[in-house]
């Protein structure tokens, strides 16, 4: 049981998706931060002055019915840039890689299987006999004897 635990830990997949994850943690703490740390005061210069971001009550009298659109907009394009950087620098140059290595595979010939070449030898050697050659779809046929 450990065995087949230790298999599925070291399989590349795994190792992979690991850095994948602590990557994209990492790449959405940086863009988290630049767009709390420059998007959005460049939204709230556009706010009001009480709450200095873009926004407005729904009950004016309780400060919880705050609806903050800069927030609301700051995570739309935290998620833009990432998905933008996501498929950039991971989703396009992997599709190249795959196709890349799809013509390849399309561009070597198969070898050919045991009964194509046994196929082969018999017409080989049956040319060189001078025996009339066999059809693929029964036996040669036997001359008369007489």
């Amino acid at each position: 049981m450990i065995k087949g635990f230790k298999d599925f830990i070291l399989r590349g997949n795994v190792i992979d998706l690991a850095v994948a994850v602590v990557i994209g943690a990492a790449f959405t703490a940086l863009v988290t931060a630049f767009t709390a740390n420059l998007i959005q005061p460049v939204l709230n210069a556009f706010g009001g002055v009480e709450t200095g971001s873009i926004g407005f009550y729904i009950n004016p009298s309780k400060p919880e019915s705050y609806v903050n659109i800069s927030a609301i907009l700051n995570a739309i394009i935290t998620f833009l840039i990432t998905a933008l950087v996501v498929y950039f620098v991971f989703v396009a140059p992997m599709k190249k890689i795959q196709d890349l290595t799809a013509r390849k595979k399309v561009a070597v010939k198969a070898d050919p299987t045991e009964v194509e070449l046994l196929m082969q030898i018999r017409d080989l050697l049956q040319g060189l006999e001078g025996a009339p050659v066999a059809k693929a779809d029964g036996p040669a046929a036997k001359p008369d004897a007489g």
